[in-house]
């Protein structure tokens, strides 16, 4: 069966062409090419500055966490989800230059008889813990509250979504505009341990999880936890891998929380790049959906960029390739698989970018250039075969 067939068979897409679709005809804001939308300043009705809100959240991770904490009665999980929310919002609106001060509202859907106080406790404490630390590395978010919905005809378990907002001067705005021929691309690891993580992270992110978590678990999770599976999917598509979520792996992380790491953020990184080399920056983006392929859709201008030197593929991704047969081609097009934020800029600035991120404890490297072309086109040159998007 080809990936696209399980994709589709489980209800996911890799480039979700349908959601594209629906929003073609909206309007795309001050800078349509930029990451995230931006708006004009509707607040506070300056000219000078400019209105940015995202929404997003932690997705089908959250059935991860609640089949491990099920298995093992470890509370730690539901901090993690409530990380990845923050950070899949977070993320996006650094690739535009915002680093706060941010607002934040939660969004928590639960299935009540599933999903007990103390693990609605456990998102929201872990919410403003996380806020906490992040204020330690210089990025100020609000928390203004939300809504937490007992929804059990709607969600089978949890779902935790947010939304957030700021308010900044379109002058310190990073739309891709400036991105041309000559730039190099600088990938940030999502692998390893920054300085402000409390253990390693395996690189996940909060993309592709319907595909790792089926492709990688045991079939006997589907008898045990029914409530864990869509009941209209085809059994062939439903867990079929060979790990149990407590099994060890290569790294210091069973495979549960191998799969579960907190998606990192990259706001500290960002916070000290763009005050030292804001000038140079000429497009920030999140290898998020879309993974290594995701600029393809930021790019101002037909234009190629080549990734010809990525940073080493951690063991996560092998392990899911592996499990799952999948194509590489569509690897590096679902997962970010190693690299989650990618720079462009000059060849100087990469360089200083590079010692900045290492400061942190996280790996960089050049991983690409841009060239002129008829079309616009990312093509990825890697030890698994060379392809074209």
């Amino acid at each position: 069966m080809s990936d696209n067939n399980r994709y589709n068979l489980r209800g996911v897409s890799a480039q979700k062409e349908d959601v594209h679709k629906a929003v073609a005809k909206l309007d795309k804001g001050l800078f349509p090419n930029a990451f995230c939308k931006v708006y004009p300043d509707y607040w506070g009705g300056d000219p000078a500055y400019c209105n940015l809100m995202h929404a997003d959240g932690a997705g089908t991770k959250s059935i991860l966490a609640y089949l491990y904490w099920k298995e093992t009665g470890d509370m730690s999980v539901w901090q993690g989800i409530a990380i990845d929310s923050i950070v899949m919002n977070i993320d996006d609106l650094l690739c535009v230059g915002a680093t706060g001060p941010f607002t934040y509202s939660s969004t928590i859907g639960r299935n009540k008889h599933l999903i007990p106080g103390e693990v609605i406790s456990a998102i929201i404490n872990g919410t403003q813990a996380y806020f906490d630390k992040l204020k330690e590395y210089g990025i100020d978010v609000h928390f203004l509250g939300g809504e937490t919905a007992d929804v059990g005809d709607v969600v089978r378990t949890v779902i935790v979504d947010g939304t957030m907002g700021c308010r900044m001067e379109r002058s310190k705005l990073v739309t891709t505009e400036k991105m041309r021929a000559g730039d190099v691309v600088v990938s940030l690891a999502s692998y390893g341990q920054a300085t402000y993580e409390d253990e390693y992270n395996s690189g996940m992110g909060s993309n592709g999880l319907t595909s790792a978590r089926h492709e990688m678990l045991k079939k006997e999770y589907a008898k045990r936890y029914p409530e864990s599976v869509d009941p209209n999917l085809p059994d062939e598509v439903v867990y079929n891998g060979k790990y149990a979520v407590t099994d060890a792996t290569d790294t210091p992380l069973d495979m549960g929380k191998m799969i579960l790491s907190p998606t990192r953020t990259y706001a500290p990184v960002v916070l000290k790049v763009l005050q030292q080399h804001f000038d140079k920056i000429h497009g920030i983006i999140h290898c998020s959906g879309g993974g290594q392929s995701k600029c393809l859709h930021y790019l101002p201008s037909p234009m190629r960029v080549v990734k010809n030197n990525l940073l080493p593929i951690p063991p996560l991704f092998n392990m899911i390739q592996q499990s799952a047969g999948t194509d590489w081609r569509e690897m590096y097009q679902v997962f970010n698989m190693g690299q989650r934020l990618e720079l462009f800029t000059d060849k100087d600035t990469a360089k200083e970018i590079i010692e900045i991120a290492k400061s942190f404890n996280i790996d960089a490297q050049v991983s690409g250039y841009v060239e002129n072309a008829e079309k616009k086109e990312v093509v990825i040159e890697s030890e698994h075969g060379r392809f074209v998007y």
